[in-house]
């Protein structure tokens, strides 16, 4: 189903414009092949930016919107971000606990947003997306959040492997969950400065974060599916966090 207009934005103009004032992208598609001073004024702009982009066939701008997009149609962010680096030392000058999820090769608009409104309600300070290789975050996602996306702190990071290894060297414990794992997620101990990493249903938890975990944990799950949708898996895992840290035994 091709996104609400409000959702984009098309034309090499309006993109090239959008891109200078430093309003919040998602990702650029640009179609194959495009060439031309406008192209590479926009490329130029993109690239000091850092916004995700990605060459794609006529076929899929096509399927996106039948209007003139010239090539180039841009998704709009529905949501601010903020650098990890920043948010951590803020969650410490508060004197909390810092409780943050990773959500790594998670591409389901939904399940990102049913996460995002989990983590909201467990009192997770930041979620870390990556800013490739994850789902956008579209007026579908926050749809699925019950508008948590617009409450919680967002951070999307270039690289998920370094953003795992400033919070781990800046003293949280890592703690990948996934079905690999032999330890169960309840034995873990979470009233510490920590991180949980979730992975997606396809792909799971990518094999250098799950190197740079300290710990992994798993859900018990008995029949003949092997593991539990991620959404339900990080309610599980996540409230376990908060009964620990209310003193559950």
């Amino acid at each position: 189903m091709p996104p609400k207009s409000r959702e984009i934005i098309f034309g090499l103009h309006p993109v090239i414009e959008a891109v200078k004032s430093g309003r919040e992208i998602e990702k650029i598609f640009v179609k194959n092949g495009l060439r031309g001073e406008k192209y590479s004024e926009l490329m130029a702009g993109i690239k000091k930016s850092g916004i995700p982009f990605q060459y794609v066939p006529q076929e899929k701008l096509q399927r996106i919107t039948r209007k003139n997009h010239q090539g180039v149609i841009a998704y709009i962010s529905q949501i601010s971000y903020h650098p990890v680096e920043n948010v951590l030392p803020s969650i410490y000058e508060k004197g909390e606990t810092p409780f943050i999820v990773v959500l790594d090769r998670i591409t389901d608009v939904r399940n990102m947003g049913a996460v995002a409104r989990t983590a909201l309600c467990a009192g997770v300070h930041a979620l870390v997306v990556p800013e490739r290789g994850g789902a956008l975050v579209t007026a579908a996602a926050v749809k699925s959040s019950a508008g948590a996306l617009n409450s919680i702190t967002v951070c999307r990071e270039r690289n998920l492997a370094e953003a795992v290894k400033f919070l781990r060297e800046s003293g949280l414990t890592i703690v990948a969950a996934s079905e690999k794992a032999t330890r169960y997620y309840f034995e873990a101990e979470y009233g510490r400065p920590v991180a949980i990493i979730m992975g997606g249903e396809e792909s799971g938890i990518s094999g250098e974060l799950y190197e740079l975990s300290d710990e992994q944990v798993r859900i018990p799950v008995s029949g003949p599916v092997e593991s539990l949708n991620v959404s339900a898996a990080a309610s599980v895992i996540l409230f376990e966090v908060v009964r620990q840290r209310m003193g559950g035994k």
